[in-house]
């Protein structure tokens, strides 16, 4: 891609991701994730409605009437962001590809967390680690973030969960925030995910397309699969074999929340015809 093009794109995905985590979402942010607890951070002198239990003691002997402490929330939180680069998210039938709701969602959760102090890294994967970016603040590291999400072009096809949690349980030590998105096109990823959720606060966004869950009746078509280069051809006109394909699509649904269910994960899911904002919002709310 060239430079411009590039500037151009991870400038508007700036304007949007930012201003909605300004005006929506860094508050709620906030209340979902909390510190490690509340920090004392100086004495005042005690104001009609402050608790009793609030009171310095000491500090009100020595200078002869009231005093309280203040306390704060110990916050000191770091966001990694799991970022799922796979073949597979290349697919888009109607507003947008997976990929680029990936980006859009991984750019306002890092402007969140740099709004609340927060450190915001991400780790890019296929069925390989294929990128690791450190949790760092400042809008110059989202950028850059920014720039790799939207540029970054993988050098494997396949999707391995597994491998990704297996990595964040290694390079990060310290408890952290992740937010694994993915179409979650994979298995044998469910131990990897409550041993990483034991470690860490993991939330999942499951990002997905229609042409995920059902086939649109548009004749005899060739289809592929995007990681593993396998094709046939499907009669797309066939009832049979669109129910068969919606059925297949909802077990798969529905398997995938009984692992995040199993594992104590909180999830929201994202289509890519549909905004985010409410699914996201309501992620936080479940939380707050």
């Amino acid at each position: 891609m060239e430079t411009s093009e590039l500037l151009k794109k991870v400038r508007a995905i700036e304007i949007k991701t930012r201003g909605l985590s300004n005006q929506i979402f860094s508050g709620e942010y906030h209340t979902a994730f909390k510190g490690r607890g509340m920090a004392f951070s100086e004495n005042r002198e005690y104001q009609h409605g402050d608790e009793i239990r609030d009171i310095d003691w000491n500090v009100t002997a020595r200078m002869g009437h009231p005093f309280v402490k203040v306390f704060e929330e110990e916050r000191e939180l770091t966001a990694v962001i799991l970022a799922d680069v796979s073949a597979s998210e290349s697919i888009g039938s109607r507003k947008q590809l997976k990929r680029q709701l990936v980006t859009e969602l991984a750019a306002v959760m890092a402007f969140s967390a740099i709004q609340n102090n927060d450190k915001a890294g991400v780790i890019l994967f296929s069925d390989q680690v294929e990128k690791f970016i450190p949790p760092k603040k400042g809008k110059t590291h989202i950028l850059r973030i920014i720039r790799e999400l939207i540029n970054f072009e993988a050098q494997h096809k396949g999707t391995s969960l597994k491998t990704a949690l297996e990595y964040l349980n290694t390079a990060i030590k310290k408890r952290t925030i992740v937010f694994l998105i993915s179409d979650f096109q994979d298995e044998g990823f469910e131990d990897a995910l409550k041993i990483a959720n034991r470690k860490h606060d993991v939330v999942a966004f499951r990002v997905f397309d229609q042409f995920d869950v059902e086939l649109p009746d548009i004749g005899l078509v060739r289809m592929e699969d995007k990681e593993s280069g396998e094709s046939a051809w499907v009669n797309t006109s066939s009832q049979k074999v669109r129910m068969e394909y919606a059925k297949n699509g909802k077990m798969k649904e529905l398997k995938l929340k009984e692992t995040f269910r199993k594992a104590g994960i909180d999830f929201a899911s994202f289509n890519t015809a549909e905004e985010y904002v409410k699914p996201l919002m309501s992620l936080f709310k479940r939380r707050g």
